[in-house]
């Protein structure tokens, strides 16, 4: 999760494209991953003198604890305020909140439970948020597509946004986008410009041809004029993109890092701790969403394929996005390792926007995608500042709460340590 790939160029002479060279580094990772895995078993196993029955019950449990899925949960207490098809919106406002503008995180939209923002109680973007003194927080959750909802549009998504916005009342709020969720933020936000206070987009695609991304790579290889491969794969899915096709696709792109994964499970197969946050993670990733059909066609035509966001040339329902009706407050945190999201895709907001200058932010983790959105670096470090400098823009009651507001601002941004 917290680490990323690292591509050394092969001059055009060498012939080697860039998917097959990736290919080739991946399965020198993956060779490796499962030596250094059954090494570590094997030294647990003579270190503590274990028989050849001892072993065969480890290798039981060791599929059992694999294939053994449970639902993900969400490890905040909160309340549903919204129910649709497509969404729910969920509060997770303090007791007695600060008067400040109200923050809505849009989650990633990729095939997976949107509760990865409150992953854990020691891993929760949706806690460091309300640390700061952003208290009035609110998260949407994406519902997978059925074949009730197969036809959902980028249109039905951001009139959710629109009715989520309208439910919580009481003027624009903070708009936070994790990876789609910060496109699909992005473009509300050029769309309604007045709804929104400040905008932070976090592993978020704008520029999707920017940067060394393997899903670019990958779409550049597959597509062609009319889409047929993608295409396939949603009449496949009766009309939906299954979630297992876009969890298979990820495993693709390193699976030294799910080789890796499950052998080192292995190897600590009798450490209750790390077995407790194997099933944790392995709960999340593994229980998949199914994505509508014409969202998911669209998102690749205009976003992958033409990226038509930063181009100038995208439009919904004949309305134009233009990211330069943007002028609110603008952050961005970015993962140094993301090879899903690289940075350069996520601060390329910043060349098209309206904002001043001085009012965007941008940050970098250490880490890689998922990591950016629920690893104890990116919330310890990163995400307290970014969330501190919305909070400079949310303040209402200056003489009151405000006060009280910005001096958690200060003590946010004094604890956080500085983005190299």
């Amino acid at each position: 999760m917290g680490h990323g790939y690292v591509d050394v160029p092969i001059p055009p002479a060498c012939g080697v494209p860039p998917v097959t060279r990736r290919g080739l580094d991946a399965a020198v990772e993956t060779a490796s991953a499962a030596m250094r895995g059954m090494a570590d078993y094997w030294a647990g196993a003579i270190a503590d003198a274990r028989t050849p029955l001892d072993m065969a019950v480890d290798g039981m449990r060791w599929w059992q604890v694999m294939t053994d899925r449970r639902p993900p949960r969400w490890a905040t207490r909160h309340k549903v305020l919204r129910r649709t098809p497509l969404t729910r919106l969920r509060d997770f406002s303090a007791p007695s909140p600060a008067d400040v503008v109200p923050t809505l995180v849009l989650p990633p939209q990729a095939g997976h439970d949107s509760c990865i923002v409150d992953f854990s109680p020691q891993q929760s973007q949706m806690r460091t948020v309300r640390a700061v003194g952003l208290d009035r927080l609110y998260s949407m959750d994406w519902i997978g597509a059925t074949q009730a909802t197969k036809d959902a549009t980028i249109s039905d998504y951001l009139a959710e946004i629109a009715a989520c916005i309208d439910e919580i009342g009481d003027g624009p709020v903070n708009l936070v986008g994790d990876c789609q969720g910060g496109w699909l933020a992005t473009i509300y936000a050029a769309l309604h410009p007045e709804q929104v206070n400040t905008l932070t987009i976090a592993g978020a695609p704008i520029d999707f041809h920017a940067g060394d991304a393997v899903i670019h790579e990958s779409v550049r290889a597959l597509s062609d004029d009319d889409l047929r491969f993608y295409k396939n794969m949603v009449a496949l899915g009766n009309g939906v993109l299954k979630g297992e096709f876009l969890l298979g696709g990820f495993i693709a792109i390193k699976p030294e890092n799910e080789l890796g994964k499950q052998l080192q499970l292995l190897a600590h197969l009798r450490e209750e701790h790390h077995v407790d946050r194997y099933r944790l993670f392995e709960d999340w990733y593994k229980h998949t969403q199914d994505v509508a059909g014409p969202f998911y066609l669209w998102l690749v035509e205009h976003l992958f394929v033409k990226n038509e966001l930063v181009g100038g040339t995208l439009s919904v329902d004949g309305a134009p996005v233009r990211l330069d009706a943007i002028s609110c407050p603008v952050n961005m945190p970015a993962g140094a390792a993301d090879h899903i999201t690289p940075p350069a895709q996520v601060f390329a907001l910043a060349d098209h926007v309206a904002t001043p200058p001085a009012d965007m932010l941008a940050r970098t983790t250490e880490g890689g995608h998922l990591g950016l959105f629920m690893g104890t670096e990116a919330l310890r470090d990163h995400w307290p500042v970014v969330m501190a400098a919305a909070l400079e823009h949310s303040r209402r009651d200056v003489d009151g709460s405000g006060a009280r507001a910005a001096g958690r601002a200060a003590t946010a941004r004094e604890r956080a340590i500085p983005a190299p």
